[in-house]
């Protein structure tokens, strides 16, 4: 562990406890001096502790045995399966953008790929620091920066929750509960890998937990580490399968070499290597070239499937390498009968990396490169050839493309080191009447260097292919059309070096009370003030960030003098202040046969440093006209200042996964005008498009308004059973979003909108998207979420089953066109564009049975079937529904110190559906499992 990122940390946990609406039994935690009644809680959506935890909101639990059962790495494994999750950072392959991250998006409202920042995550009650590690920081929490070891349970509320505990709440809370007492030692060690032998993983913790005189002391450390899988190693990642038009670059290369064409000397035909379609490579197996006029015996014009090259097998990950570990410490005092203190520390450290295909070179006369006469590796050229036939190489029509395999695959390496401290008082005070307070402040930072081997100094390689004058002392002429030497890879290899941080600052003070008897209960009452600092900066690497002095201007513009990807830097910070009021009404009891009626209303007032302040409220219904049934409803303002990320980040070049529309010269569509027949996307820069993102300063804050209504039953003549089930609708104004590469092309092709952000080459080439985060016009997403759970006891255990269901009905953004228009999208049902999978249904259910002496439990979980792109050749146009079915079986040893848990993930092996919008990787990574089957074995214990 650098010593360099250590920080130390004092949080106060809030009492808390468990009720379980939708997700099982009612767990009562308590844990600091201000203890509360065993009977009355605080569960997520509400300051206030209450009797009956039932009628919060849509609120699914994740209990102790829902963690037994399954052989999470992370707590996004744990949240990442509900039905209720969009597509989420779950994946450190290659073809996403998690860099190592895990994130949560509820409702699929997060504001770009993957992103959580709709969706408030909590650790005991606390705001988390946000994520660092990718290119550049982020805006929402790395779930993998908080330790498994720590989960005890995590509360869900799928409702809005801005009033309750601040900005972004619009998609709903994820509550993590961690362990608040321990008396001796416990231990979890788990080792598995895929039926294929690989992704292995060993995961495990030791806590230690002792309580002295007024002294309550707990210390954690885990550790995880998982091993890769590889595009190779699978069936459907081996190659792309969307089918190729014309022979892909190679490490042969591929070269247009104007004037080589018809050449009397050289005995070419008319056509050689003049363009495109004429475009040259080497011969398989060809040693040195020809001398002299059989200099283009070493070549021929490339063709498919002769030249058909696959980089999917270059070393790629599915899933790529994971390392982390966690120290973790709490001790709490008891100061005396109305007053505690509890201080904690935290740090984590994480090692991740993905790995790509090398760098494909694409060398162009219109961006000044040429290859000289004179050039020692020039077949054509005077080394070869009599000085009067020698020809050297430049022009517009010039193009050299090679997989420099020798330079090696591209790897990009990132390590994080999150640090938190936390100091709290929890306290009573008797004014008027009986208060409970707390009184927490934490800082938090993130620290993440993210470093990207293995790419190419352009500046190097365009003096290395000149005169020889200008390979002078230090540079190593560059062999383009033959062997690289390693000495020629050295010179030419560059070496990013990054750094981005963030860091949270945060106080809050609250108080509850119930001052008065109303006729249903106390009237319960939450007060309270929060101010919080975020800063985030981000060092991307200087020579990489720069503009080349060396190459040529472009149409008057410098170029970026290496293959990494640049981006300016971004420095951002931003403070607020809040303040919420919060009441609990039970205005009857239910008696004489009147249903028991009940109130809730909240209201916060934020006010940013960037945005100024705006007022949200939260207002609830609920009836229960019988023991039974409980009726709800609740209406929720929302309220999301954009981000340090939206407003600050400079421009960074990136790389979108699309398919271009004017493919083929589109079709005839208007904003295909003048691409020619001839053009395919993925004859350049391997089908991907190159593009710039970069922040709006001049954003404004997005808002909404959630409405949900529902039902809860659990029938007195059938102990054990509930069933809920709740219509919910989220409307986002101003939403702050970025468009995808998808739509730009897609609107630019069939209407000409937007076609402003898309600059082409005379071939159709898309040279540059840019794509900037701005206030839509609207998103609106509608659905119903329903659970069923069932627990009796069987002899000397109990039978536990749940069905959990969700359905999307609609997920529409409305998004203003230039021409004044608005275009409205749906993507309910729809996985037509690269990581965005939208199934109308999702379903999990799972089946336990849980004795003494051992357990058995069955899990299953269902992604409904999606459209893909229309009439595509990988499955039709259609992404098939698919289910995945868990097993664990355990067994406690006599004495019950030891525990012995096998199970088997993904139980018959499916693998993905495949997609066509996807490709190359030709799955969504953030919806499905790649792994296949996977077995593991976990020991625990306690002492």
């Amino acid at each position: 562990m650098d010593a360099t990122f250590k920080r130390f940390a004092f949080p106060a946990a809030m009492a808390a406890a468990l009720g379980a609406l939708a997700g099982g039994d009612a767990v009562a935690q308590s844990g600091d001096a201000a203890a509360q009644s065993a009977d009355v809680i605080v569960v997520t959506g509400s300051r206030i502790a209450r009797r009956d935890a039932d009628g919060v909101g849509p609120m699914l639990t994740l209990t102790r045995e829902d963690i037994q059962f399954s052989a999470p790495t992370s707590a996004g494994d744990l949240l990442q399966s509900l039905p209720s999750v969009g597509v989420s950072l779950n994946s450190n392959g290659t073809q996403g953008t998690a860099f190592g991250a895990s994130s949560i998006n509820l409702r699929y409202l997060g504001s770009a790929e993957g992103s959580g920042n709709r969706t408030l995550v909590l650790v005991d009650g606390h705001r988390w620091v946000n994520a660092t590690g990718g290119r550049g920081f982020r805006d929402f929490v790395d779930l993998n920066t908080i330790p498994l070891a720590l989960i005890d349970h995590i509360e869900v509320l799928k409702d809005g929750a801005s009033a309750i505990y601040g900005a972004d709440a619009i998609a709903g809370v994820v509550n993590i509960h961690t362990k608040s007492r321990l008396e001796g030692v416990e231990t979890d060690w788990r080792v598995g890998q895929s039926s294929r032998g690989d992704n292995q993983n060993v995961n495990g913790f030791v806590n230690w937990g002792r309580r002295l005189d007024g002294v309550t002391l707990f210390l954690s450390a885990s550790y995880n580490d998982s091993q890769p899988i590889d595009t190779a190693a699978r069936e459907l990642t081996r190659t792309a399968l969307a089918p190729l038009t014309a022979a892909p670059t190679s490490p042969r290369g591929l070269y247009v070499l104007p004037g080589l064409s018809n050449n009397a000397y050289f005995g070419t035909p008319a056509g050689f290597a003049q363009n495109a379609a004429n475009a040259i490579t080497r011969n398989t197996g060809a040693g040195a070239v020809g001398p002299g006029a059989a200099a283009d015996d070493s070549f021929h014009v490339a063709r498919l499937p002769d030249d058909y090259f696959n980089t999917q097998v270059q070393g790629i990950y599915a899933t790529g390498p994971s390392r982390r570990g966690a120290l973790f410490g709490r001790a709490a005092w008891q100061l005396g009968e109305q007053l505690a203190l509890k201080a904690e520390a935290l740090y984590t450290t994480r090692s991740s990396s993905q790995l790509f295909a090398p760098f494909s070179l694409d060398l162009r006369g219109s961006n000044g490169y040429g290859l000289a006469k004179d050039q020692l590796y020039n077949p054509f050229g005077s080394a070869n050839v009599p000085a009067a036939q020698a020809l050297g190489f430049s022009g517009a029509s010039l193009r050299i493309q090679r997989v420099p395999v020798e330079v090696g695959n591209r790897d990009n390496q990132q390590q994080v080191d999150t640090a938190r401290l936390l100091l709290g008082l929890d306290g009573r005070l008797d004014w008027l009447a009986e208060w409970r307070w707390d009184a927490t402040f934490s800082y938090a930072s993130n620290r993440a260097t993210f470093d990207a081997f293995n790419q190419v100094n352009l500046e190097k390689v365009y003096r290395a292919l000149g005169p020889s004058a200008q390979c002078a002392t230090g540079c190593v002429p560059l062999d383009i059309f033959g062997p690289i030497t390693p000495a020629m890879a050295d010179y030419i290899r560059y070496n990013a070096h990054d750094f981005n941080s963030s860091s949270q600052a945060d106080l809050s003070l609250n108080a509850t009370s119930s001052p008065l008897e109303l006729a249903g209960g106390p009237l319960g009452l939450a007060i309270g003030y929060e101010y919080r600092k975020e800063s985030a900066r981000d060092d991307p690497d200087a020579f990489a960030a720069s503009l080349s002095t060396v190459l040529p201007l472009v149409a008057g513009t410098p170029q970026a003098p290496t293959s990494a990807q640049s981006r300016d830097p971004t420095r951002g910070s931003y403070d607020l202040h809040e303040a919420y009021f919060e009441l609990n009404a039970p205005l009857l009891a239910g008696q004489h046969g009147a249903p028991a009626v009940q109130v809730d209303a909240a209201l916060r007032y934020s006010r940013y440093s960037t945005v100024g302040g705006k007022p949200t409220a939260k207002l609830g219904l609920q009836l229960r006209p019988s023991a039974s049934v409980l009726l709800r409803g609740t209406w929720a303002q929302g309220f999301r200042a954009p981000s340090i990320l939206e407003l600050y980040q400079g421009q960074r070049q990136t790389d979108f996964p699309a398919v271009d529309p004017c493919n083929g010269g589109g079709a005839s569509l208007p904003g295909c005008a003048g691409v020619p027949a001839s053009y395919n996307q993925s004859q350049f820069h391997s089908g991907l498009i190159r593009g710039l993102v970069s922040g709006n300063r001049n954003l404004k804050p997005d808002s909404s308004d959630s409405l949900s209504v529902g039902l809860s039953i659990a029938p007195p003549t059938l102990p054990g059973f509930t069933l809920t089930a709740d219509k919910f609708q989220i409307t986002i104004r101003d939403a702050i979003a970025a468009q995808s590469a998808t739509q730009i092309l897609q609107a630019c092709a069939n209407s000409g909108n937007f076609c402003e952000l898309l600059h082409r080459a005379v071939s159709g080439e898309v040279l540059q998207l840019t794509q900037a985060v701005v206030n839509l016009a609207r998103i609106e997403v509608s659905g119903i979420d329903a659970t069923l759970r069932y627990r009796r006891k069987a002899g000397t255990g109990k039978i536990d089953g749940a069905l959990d269901l969700a359905w999307l009905q609609s997920y529409r953004s409305s998004v203003p066109q230039p021409d004044g228009s608005v275009l409205l999208d749906e993507r309910a049902g729809k996985s037509d564009q690269p990581r965005a999978t939208f199934p109308r249904l999702k379903a999990q259910a799972s089946l336990r049975y849980l004795a003494p002496d051992f357990s058995l439990g069955w899990k299953a979980r269902y992604i409904g079937a999606s459209a893909d792109i229309p009439n595509n050749a990988v499955n039709g146009g259609s992404v098939a529904a698919i289910v995945y079915q868990d097993a664990q079986l355990g067994w406690t040893v006599p004495g019950g110190k030891f525990t012995l848990a096998i199970g088997v993930d993904n139980l018959f092996d499916k693998q993905p559906p495949a997609s066509a919008a996807n490709n190359p990787i030709n799955f969504d990574i953030y919806s499905y499992d790649i792994r296949g089957r996977y077995m593991y074995a976990r020991l625990s214990s306690k002492f």
